[in-house]
């Protein structure tokens, strides 16, 4: 009799199951045809005036137009302890609506060695952001011989069920190694001790790390300051547990010193763009991928009415695209959206 019961139980049951697992992907696959257009966060240059957040909109991933007259839209005297901020990483949440972001806290013309903090900055209609510093110095024992933190970004640990934010720091004559640290619920703080996310075999400077995750593999790029100043690639399957991979080859397409990579999926698309600063010319350099291990130019199809320093793109939807343009003005020929 019971068993009768629990069979006509299931019979019910599991259709009902069945229906709200397609609702449930039919959700997530509308909410990812949802999006619309590209947010480009960036910095603009080596002076207090222009290490500053800025944003920039696409929707096609290849032309990029400035909002706000390619003005700050967030003041980095507020949020920062330094008065400049360089280096933005933008990441949308698991929850799909909420935003972090972080930045270096850094005035380029106080000197290289000049930094110990970064900003953790958190928004959910990338308009208004709560910020907070963590300066390494302060936040933790022994760090006098901290030069500079550089560069950090975030990702969500599915392992940890985390927020990891990761960056570079130097100690004394030491190499620049790319360390990391989990941040608490609310995205103001660091809840552990940093420890080093990676370090090359031939344990020589790494900085600018960016993870991206496919097919089940972590690709971290990073520059190899001051030999080479060029991209390479480190993959691992477990971002604090595995071992990484090192591919030997630099990913930059150009014989120039480039820094600051940045990678992003194209939208309804299997291509990634890496996109780096190529900054002793003063130029921007877009690259397509379909595996993140070999890459062509793409510039002659990307334009820009800006020039960007190191930043990140993440796509948005088109609600999320009239909110921004409704604050700080559409492009010019953007009457439509």
């Amino acid at each position: 009799m019971k068993n009768r019961i629990l069979i006509s139980l299931l019979a019910c049951v599991l259709p009902w199951l069945a229906e709200a697992r397609t609702f449930v992907s039919a959700c997530n696959s509308e909410a990812n045809e949802d999006y619309a257009a590209y947010l480009f966060t960036y910095f603009t240059g080596n002076h207090i005036t222009e290490e500053a957040v800025c944003y920039a909109v696409s929707t096609d991933g290849y032309t990029y137009r400035a909002l706000n007259n390619n003005k700050p839209i967030l003041d980095s005297k507020i949020i920062s302890s330094t008065g400049g901020v360089r280096d933005p990483h933008i990441l949308r949440c698991e929850d799909g609506k909420t935003f972090y972001m972080v930045v270096t806290d850094m005035v380029s013309d106080n000197g290289w060695d000049s930094n110990r903090a970064m900003v953790l900055l958190k928004s959910t209609d990338l308009i208004n952001w709560s910020h907070s510093v963590v300066n390494m110095q302060k936040r933790y024992t022994g760090q006098e011989k901290l030069k500079r933190v550089w560069a950090p970004q975030t990702i969500f640990d599915p392992q940890a069920g985390k927020y990891m934010v990761y960056w570079s720091m130097k100690y004394g004559d030491g190499p620049d190694v790319i360390y990391y640290a989990y941040a608490n619920k609310e995205f103001t703080d660091l809840e552990d001790e940093p420890k080093p996310l990676f370090i090359p075999e031939d344990r020589k400077s790494c900085i600018d790390g960016d993870i991206v995750y496919k097919d089940g593999i972590f690709h971290l790029f990073y520059k190899t300051e001051g030999h080479g100043n060029g991209i390479k690639v480190a993959t691992t399957r477990s971002l604090t547990s595995g071992k990484w991979e090192e591919d030997p080859e630099y990913k930059q397409q150009t014989t120039e010193a480039v820094e600051g990579a940045g990678t992003f999926k194209l939208i309804g698309q299997d291509k990634y763009i890496l996109m780096y600063d190529v900054y002793m010319k003063g130029k921007y350099q877009f690259t397509e991928t379909t595996d993140l291990r070999n890459f062509k130019v793409i510039d002659s199809e990307v334009q820009m009415d800006f020039h960007p320093r190191h930043g990140t793109i993440i796509p948005i939807t088109r609600e999320e695209l009239k909110r921004i343009t409704d604050q700080w003005g559409k492009p010019e020929g953007w009457e439509n959206i």
